[in-house]
């Protein structure tokens, strides 16, 4: 009998119908010499302080640092979980084969492995590794399993994750809670959670201390069209009136006409956190929300796997690109240029070396969704529009700067047209916020056609502004700066660079947000994420900046990354994470 193991009940459905196990038992499916049953995502979990030894229990300042010879596990004590155990348990002693088909990833990997040293597995076991749920995807998947072995690195960085939270988090709260918490009153930190946390404070820090200066721009209208002086900004306001006065009933001229025209390459297909932070730039979607909208999603078979860091595709999904386009029937009048030639093999879509274990979110194409709630449907037309969009020519733009003069001072003004809009018409029907489409409209003036040497009068004036704070995070703010530890990066290229020093992982940051709000270290402030006093005071009581340090988290996110690629080993990171806890207790 070959059992298999998937991570939910749902995904064990899907399962058992492709393998034809359709007599439901008590916690599996059975048929076809199959066997299928699930977990409830974690069932295990590492051991508590106290299982190890009595001392432990007790929060008592001798006890630390708590650093086990040995870690183990531990069912979780609740009765679906132990519930559901028994059944697998039961079913582990019987099987030929264990097949694993927990959730491809890293969290996936260690949940199943748990499960099956708690049994005590004896038998073989195989992987299945899968990027989507459709009939076609799981049957290939078990035309190419793999041995559990080819996953050991994979299990390894989740288990030295699991074993540096638990080192750092047991210990250092315990420490923190113990020499400033006072009676009763716990101070939580954690190796993400604490500089995320960090994060937060800093930039609050940074607004709180702003003090507004004034400064003044001078600009001028001519032929309705507002010219800024190239002198930039003046910050005393004398500086700005004197060439006021100079200019002032003089004519202005045009000296120079500069046309330059470019190609923008379309948007990168998502990954979790950039469909995160879009959902929550358009539709003010939480994190969470949006994770658990396309892990539904995913589970309904319309979008692939979510829990992902790259926006590339390997390229043997290039033979299929053209039958996904056709599938979705609800884009044809998009999709259809597109099928009616061969799809170009674009670096900027398809590359095997910015692919590990699975490729961008992209939707399989397979039929046309049905039964999806508003959100649903929302998150699932930007997964679309943006894959479409992927194959779409460049956008073609012309960008115009004038350049003129009034009594020697020059001004300049630029204006962008677009040419062919290549894939931007994918996103033209989407309805985008009044300020952004203000903000498109401004950015795309199209300047009327000047002529070199043209003379005029003009309309100058001397515009009075103030220096502006840093803004509050927002979740999309924060997830782009959890991804490049703290460091404000706008180009695509470098941000896709840095995110192997990143603060968490994709699936997790969702959650380390989750978690500062339900313990009330920050708090919701319309769409800005704001520190309490609460978090304010914990993050200036540790005094160790290595807890709080986005840059050393980030690290320590690399060499879990190095881990499970097979360049670092876990117990190199574990003794590094003692040592430091061993340390900051001392």
């Amino acid at each position: 009998m070959r059992l298999c193991i998937a991570e939910k009940p749902s995904v064990a459905l899907e399962i058992a119908r492709v393998l034809g196990a359709n007599t439901r038992r008590d916690g599996y499916y059975e048929g076809n010499n199959y066997v299928v049953s699930w977990t409830y995502g974690h069932l295990c979990t590492l051991k508590d302080p106290g299982d190890y030894t009595p001392a432990w229990k007790r929060w008592d300042m001798r006890c630390l640092p708590m650093i086990p010879p040995r870690f183990g596990i531990k069912l979780i004590e609740e009765e679906h979980c132990m519930r559901q155990f028994r059944v697998l348990e039961a079913l582990i002693a019987k099987a030929d084969e264990v097949i694993n088909c927990g959730d491809a990833g890293q969290e996936g990997e260690l949940i199943q492995r748990w499960v099956m040293q708690k049994a005590r597995c004896q038998c073989p076991v195989k992987r299945l590794w899968i990027s989507s749920l459709t009939e076609e995807a799981i049957r290939e998947g078990f035309h190419r399993l793999r041995d559990a072995s080819a996953y050991q690195r994979l299990y390894e960085a989740g288990l030295a994750r699991a074993i540096g939270d638990w080192l750092l988090g047991m210990n250092v709260t315990r420490l923190y809670s113990l020499r400033f918490g006072g009676p009763g009153r716990v101070l939580s930190i954690g190796r993400v959670q604490t500089p995320t946390l960090a994060l937060i404070v800093r930039r609050q820090r940074e607004i709180e201390a702003f003090r507004p200066e004034p400064y003044w721009e001078l600009k001028t209208v001519y032929r309705d069209v507002t010219f800024t002086a190239s002198r930039g900004r003046f910050a005393k306001k004398e500086e700005g009136e004197a060439l006021l006065r100079a200019i002032e009933g003089q004519p202005f001229t045009v000296t120079d006409i500069a046309k330059k025209k470019g190609r923008e390459a379309p948007p990168k297909l998502f990954d979790l956190t950039s469909l995160q932070v879009e959902c929550n730039r358009r539709f003010s979607l939480s994190a969470e929300e949006t994770l658990r909208l396309i892990q539904t999603l995913y589970e309904k078979k319309v979008t692939t796997y979510p829990r992902v860091d790259t926006t590339y595709l390997s390229e043997d999904l290039h033979p299929k690109v053209s039958g996904i386009l056709k599938g979705m029937t609800d884009y044809a009048a998009l999709t259809a240029p597109l099928t009616a030639a061969p799809i170009a093999k674009n670096k900027r879509v398809f590359d095997n070396k910015k692919v590990t274990d699975h490729h961008a979110i992209i939707p399989t194409g397979t039929a046309a969704p049905a039964g999806l709630s508003a959100d649903e449907r929302r998150v699932y037309d930007l997964v679309a529009r943006r894959f479409i969009a992927a194959f779409y020519p460049d956008c073609e733009v012309s960008t115009t700067t004038v350049t003129g003069a009034s009594a020697e001072v020059d001004f300049k003004a630029t204006g962008r047209q677009i040419l062919k809009p290549g894939w931007r018409t994918v996103f033209e029907r989407e309805g985008s916020k009044k300020e952004e489409k203000a903000e498109e409209e401004e950015a795309e003036a199209v300047l009327p056609a000047f002529q070199k040497g043209e003379s005029g009068p003009h309309q100058p004036s001397l515009v009075e502004k103030q220096t502006t704070p840093p803004k509050p995070y927002t979740e999309a703010t924060l997830l782009r700066a959890m991804e490049t530890a703290g460091r404000f990066v706008d180009d695509e290229a470098l941000r896709e660079a840095m995110k192997e020093n990143g603060i968490g992982r994709p699936s997790t940051r969702a959650n380390i947000i989750k978690t500062l709000l339900k313990r009330d270290y920050i708090r919701r402030e319309r769409k800005h994420l704001v520190a309490t006093p609460t978090g304010v005071s914990l993050i200036d009581t540790i005094h160790e900046e290595l807890l709080k340090s986005p840059e050393l988290t980030g690290q320590w996110e690399r060499k879990l990354r190095g881990i499970e690629q097979g360049s670092y080993e876990a117990s190199a990171f574990l003794t590094e994470l003692k040592e430091m806890v061993a340390r900051i207790v001392r």
